[in-house]
């Protein structure tokens, strides 16, 4: 009896730690180099109910980084397109999930059990106010820093065999594993603070992106 109910405290507790540590370790900066300076460039931060988009502005530079995707059908170099949207996460997931009524029970457990990692990309044109979108001003060097951070994260520059969601977007192969305590809301963490840009110690969900945004970027917000 004894070894039932440790199971099932064990059982019950998993999940309110992971909770609490959600809520907690986002109000904790994580490490990450200095590269702080005047500011320089914009980002975007675009959140829906589960996962975050950075926004990148289509600069020359930027379409000269990412060249292969227009390449693959992305159409950086269209005349109204303005912004890069990167968004990295669990392959059997993030490709299926075109709404959230397309997402499969076997595609969430594949994704918090350890799935591989695609990134998906898309060139939009102008942003209108949006409450899930918040912008950043960066540094120069956090700028370039993100840059090459997230381009490093690009396994192969070939297109996976996906339609993709929009018709201009276009997934690809990308470095690392997703699993429930490196979602794809850890990953943004792990890069903006690789870039030198102040974020939370851990930020598994939505909410933790948030608080981190709050906490450690207020003044940098837009």
């Amino acid at each position: 009896m004894r070894r039932v109910l440790r199971l099932i405290v064990l059982t019950l507790a998993v999940p309110v730690l992971y909770l609490l540590a959600s809520a907690l370790l986002p109000l904790i900066r994580g490490p990450g180099p200095d590269l702080s300076g005047p500011p320089a460039h914009w980002i975007g931060l675009l959140q829906g109910p589960i996962h975050t988009d950075i926004l990148f502005p289509l600069t020359p530079e930027t379409r000269t980084r990412f060249a292969f995707a227009q390449a693959a059908g992305v159409p950086l170099n269209h005349p109204e397109a303005r912004w890069l949207i990167f968004g990295w996460g669990a392959a059997a997931f993030y490709t299926t999930a075109g709404t959230y009524a397309d997402i499969s029970a076997s595609a969430v457990l594949s994704a918090a059990l350890g799935d591989e990692a695609v990134i998906r990309l898309d060139a939009i044109g102008h942003l209108p106010p949006l409450e899930n979108l918040r912008f950043l001003q960066l540094s120069d060097a956090q700028f370039q820093a993100l840059l090459a951070e997230t381009a490093a994260n690009i396994a192969s520059e070939t297109r996976l065999n996906h339609p993709g969601f929009t018709g201009s977007d276009a997934f690809f192969p990308a470095h690392g594993r997703f699993h429930l305590f490196r979602t794809c809301n850890v990953w943004l963490g792990e890069t903006l603070r690789a870039s030198g840009i102040p974020f939370g110690l851990w930020t598994p969900a939505n909410w933790s992106v948030s608080l981190a945004l709050d906490r450690h970027l207020s003044d940098q917000t837009g």
